[in-house]
Order: structure tokens, then C-alpha cells, then sequence
């Protein structure tokens, strides 16, 4: 590996760049930045995924494109936070998501699948995950952070993100915390517009950097920084990751963070509808950041590379501030070392998805099944029973989510055990018309549960619970699949059941618990109505 006073400008400045590419194998573009821009490294997402082998293939070919133009090897980075947030789904480990996790509560099972994911990723040649989220989940509307949160308490968030650290980077990956300084309390979703969190530094310090602190004590690799403009540190209202205040000052400053600063994608529009890419670019080298992270477009990858290089020669920024991040970055990527040629295939694919990886999973799954409230006599579902089972399709809620698949139901794991069950699946926004049907199909069964989505952002979805238990009372059984906060629109409904994901082992665990299987054990994490955190 060059060391940096061996590259020219453009090798430093590409250093500083992280970029995504569509297709499953290395498209032009990509190779061009790899070759041509030096950059430091590339991002997988859904679009890049087939199935595993595939994935480790790809990682060896963009590896080897590097190493034949002379580069310092490429970090290669996934958002595999596990749960609702995830870009490899089939045919490796896929654990339960932070919010499941804090309803488990047990810190030991957290280290051990960060380690699962991190071991199974490396197999895969990817080195870097833009995970954990340790955002504290203080505000019930957050439309981006929700379950991928541990809870509400920053305190147990802290605990719980130091052992999905200390997995990661113990099976030798790079765990990235995010979203600094905290993006919990937000109302807008960062992809779509900028949001503003007007808390002092005070408060902050109180709540939203207590996880972060202790990430840094523990000497996480990296962290991310978050589109969110926080007045009280910077009164331009500028999002952080443009904000010399926020990464150099604080971040940097008070905080005393040494380890590799990195955006989020700079095509979100709180970022690119303001600034444009290669000022926002420049803004964000200047801030302190070490890592761009442009996901998406090629244009707008090259001209942000070509802005920030012309930015130091013109002599806005100086060539000392470009060494001091490449050295952070060229000294992780030695610390971990990147220039080891990944394992064959042969050698990977018999721990990726083992059933010992996948025991644990499936364990922490079923642990964190909560039952919040129950009427005596509803559960468990029995085979002589006529059940209605009303499925709502889980969709995209926001940008971070990339794609669902939604090919099982909780039906699908009931039906050979209960032959008297139908299941109908409706939108996240039933039509009346569709409302006025279930209500009627409901009238000849025994029992009826609604497996509910983002109910609490759908009025005509919770219209319809509403309107079951109008109607048929104690008979209605609700299980929330993603948000929690679901109950606060139907509050009267008898019995209440959390899975907080739509994943194919959180229907499973959920399926178990409802023919009396297993038991719920999960303890609320959040706040919820009369119901208190654990």
C-alpha cells in the first residue's frame, strides 16, 4: 500500500470519497472511479445483491481492480444493521434489528451476532458496516429511526451499541456508529428534507452524545455523521456534516475523537437541493469529514471528486488538512488489514448462514417477542378455532429501508396448524370499501388478529382496527410488525403483540408464540401509552 507521500493530489483527494454504482458486477463507472479517481472506497446496497457467492465475487473483482492501478486498497461498506435495515437478506445471518434487540435486553447475545455479521461480511470481502445505529428513539413520529433504534433510554442505547461494536470489529470489521450527534428526535426524514433539532448542547450531552461517548471510549472505528442541523452548536442552521463546529469542534474538539469521520450520502436531499454536490463536497472536506459518501450517480461522484482537488489547488483548502485525513483513513485500512487477499469461496461459504450463526439469530428473535397487553382466553390460536388473519404489506417507509421483500406472511407459518384459518392481505392504506368487506368477513369467525404496519402513519389502517373492535370487541388481537407506537391509535384493542420487523424470522417467532409455542419475553424498550420502559 503507497504510503501518502507517495500519491499525488488526486490520489489523496480520492481517498476521501466512498462511492455506490448500480449492478452485480463492477459496472464501467465504478472501475473508472476505482482506476482513474482513486477513491477510497465502495458501497454496496440491495441493487448490488444477488445472493451470497455473487456478493463475494464482486468484492474480489473491485479488490483487484484496485490493486492493478496501484491503489490502496478499497474499503468496501454495506448498511447491515440487521432488522428492517439490511442490503444482504438471503443466505447469510440476518439478525434481528436494534429494536428487537432492546426488547431481548441481553447485552452478551448483542456482542455475539455483531460478531456473527462481522465474521460472515469479512467471508464476503466487505470490511466496513455503517452500523450500529445508536440514535436514542426519543421521539415516537421519527419517520427514519423508529425500531432501528435500541430504545429510549441513552444509557441503555450506550450499553447495548458498545457490544454490536466490540462483535463487529472483534471479527475484524469496521463498525460505523450513526447517526452523530443524534438523529432520534427528528420529525423529517434526511433523504427527503432537512431536519432541525433545536436542544441546547446541555441536553444534548444529556441524552442524544451519552452513546456516542462511550462508542468513542471504546474505540469504534469510525462514525457517521448525520444530515441534521443543530442551531445550538452552529446557528447557521447548517447540517452537520457541513459543519466545522459540529465535526471539528465538537466532535473533534471536545469530544476527542481521533477515528475516520464519514458522511451520509451526500444525494440526500437535506444535502444536494441546498448545496449542490461540489460544494457540499468542499463544505464537507473543510468540516473535518474524511470520508464523502456519494451513493448514487457517477456525474455527480466525479464532479465532487474534481471540485475538492480544485478547492486545494486554488488554495481554499490547505494540502496539510487533505494529509490529516488520508493518514486516519490509510491507518485503518492498515489497522485492519485491508491489503490481505480475502478467502476462496470454498473456503467462506460453509460458516456464511451456518446453522450455529443462525440458531443464535432465531434465539434473539424469539426473546424479543413482546406482549403488551392479552385477554384471558385469546391465545393461543387453537386448530378447531375459525381465525381471520389480516395481514397488511410491509412497504418501504423510508430511504434507508432500499428494498422489502415480502414473500412470507404470518399466515404462511400458521396454516398447517391451523386449518381453519383464512388470511387476507391488504394495503398499509385500506380502501373503505375494502374496510367494509373484512368487517362483514369477520362476523362468522372466532377469532381475529391484524398483523399491522406503520399503523400509526395510516389513519385508514388504523381505522380498520378500530373499527373490528367497535364491532367485535375481544374477539381482536393486533401484532405490530414494525413501529410499536401502532397501539396509540387503537388503544382499546384487548390484546397487543410486538415484533418490531416484518423479517421472515420475526413472523416465524411471532407464528411460534401465537399457537402457545414459545413464550413472550420481550420487554418494551420505549415508553407506550400507560405501558413504561423496561
Amino acid at each position: 500500500m503507497k504510503t501518502i507521500h507517495e500519491m499525488t493530489l488526486q490520489e489523496k483527494v480520492g481517498q476521501l470519497f466512498v462511492a455506490g454504482f448500480h449492478g452485480t458486477a463492477p459496472s464501467e463507472e465504478i472501475v473508472k472511479l476505482i482506476k482513474d479517481y482513486h477513491i477510497s472506497g465502495v458501497i454496496y446496497f440491495a441493487r448490488n445483491v444477488e445472493e451470497p457467492k455473487q456478493v463475494h465475487a464482486l468484492t474480489k473483482e473491485l479488490q483487484k481492480a484496485a490493486k492493478d492501478a496501484g491503489a490502496a486498497p478499497l474499503f468496501i461498506s454495506i448498511d447491515q444493521e440487521g432488522g428492517m435495515v439490511a442490503r444482504i437478506t438471503e443466505g447469510v445471518t440476518l439478525s434481528p434489528g436494534n429494536m428487537a434487540l432492546g426488547a431481548g435486553g441481553n447485552e452478551e447475545t448483542v456482542y455475539q451476532l455483531g460478531k456473527v455479521v462481522g465474521t460472515e461480511l469479512r467471508l464476503l470481502g466487505i470490511n466496513m458496516n455503517y452500523a450500529p445505529c445508536i440514535d436514542v428513539n426519543n421521539n415516537p413520529l421519527n419517520p427514519v429511526i423508529g425500531v432501528r433504534s435500541y430504545g429510549e433510554s441513552a444509557e441503555f442505547v450506550a450499553r447495548m451499541g458498545v457490544q454490536s461494536v466490540n462483535g463487529l470489529q472483534d471479527a475484524n470489521v469496521s463498525a460505523v456508529v450513526k447517526h452523530f450527534p443524534g438523529h432520534g428526535d427528528t420529525s423529517v426524514d434526511s433523504h427527503l428534507d432537512l431536519p432541525v433539532v433545536h436542544h441546547d448542547l446541555e441536553r444534548l450531552k444529556e441524552l442524544e452524545l451519552v452513546p456516542f461517548y462511550e462508542a468513542f471510549k471504546h474505540g469504534v472505528d469510525a462514525v457517521m455523521v448525520a444530515h441534521v442541523a443543530f442551531p445550538s452548536i452552529d446557528p447557521e442552521k447548517v447540517p452537520s456534516t457541513l459543519s466545522r463546529k459540529v465535526v471539528t469542534e465538537l466532535l473533534r474538539g471536545e469530544m476527542g475523537y481521533e477515528g475516520v469521520v464519514v458522511t451520509d450520502c451526500m444525494e440526500m436531499n437535506a444535502i444536494i437541493d441546498y448545496y449542490g454536490i461540489e460544494e457540499a463536497a468542499i463544505l464537507a472536506v473543510e468540516a473535518g469529514i474524511d470520508q464523502v459518501l456519494i451513493s448514487h450517480t457517477y456525474e455527480r461522484q466525479t464532479r465532487a471528486i474534481e471540485a475538492v482537488i480544485k478547492a486545494v489547488e486554488s488554495g481554499r483548502i490547505s494540502l496539510q488538512h487533505i494529509d490529516a485525513a488520508v493518514e486516519r483513513v490509510l491507518k485503518l485500512k492498515e489497522g485492519r488489514n485491508l491489503q490481505e487477499d480475502s478467502a476462496e469461496w470454498t473456503d467462506c461459504k460453509r460458516e456464511i448462514g451456518s446453522v450455529k450463526h443462525t440458531e443464535l439469530a432465531q434465539n434473539a428473535s424469539e426473546a424479543s417477542i413482546t406482549l403488551v397487553k392479552e385477554r384471558d382466553g385469546l391465545l393461543p390460536l387453537q386448530s378447531e378455532e375459525k381465525i381471520l388473519m389480516i395481514s397488511v404489506d410491509p412497504y418501504v417507509t423510508s430511504g434507508a429501508d432500499d428494498t422489502l421483500y415480502s414473500e412470507v406472511t404470518i399466515g404462511s407459518f400458521l396454516e398447517e396448524k391451523l386449518p381453519n384459518l383464512t388470511e387476507v392481505i391488504v394495503s398499509v392504506t385500506p380502501e373503505d370499501e375494502v374496510v367494509e368487506k373484512l368487517i362483514l368477513a369477520a362476523s362468522g369467525v372466532d377469532k381475529i388478529m391484524v398483523a399491522t404496519y406503520q399503523a400509526v402513519q395510516h389513519d385508514s389502517q388504523a381505522d380498520l382496527v378500530r373499527k373490528l373492535v367497535k364491532e367485535y370487541g375481544d374477539k381482536v388481537g393486533v401484532i405490530a410488525l414494525r413501529s410499536p407506537y401502532d397501539l396509540e391509535r387503537f388503544p382499546d384493542v384487548s390484546t397487543y403483540i410486538l415484533t418490531y420487523e416484518s423479517r421472515k424470522l420475526a413472523l416465524q417467532s411471532v407464528s411460534k408464540f401465537l399457537l402457545g409455542e414459545i413464550e413472550a419475553n420481550g420487554k418494551l424498550p420505549i415508553t407506550l401509552g400507560t405501558a413504561k420502559v423496561n
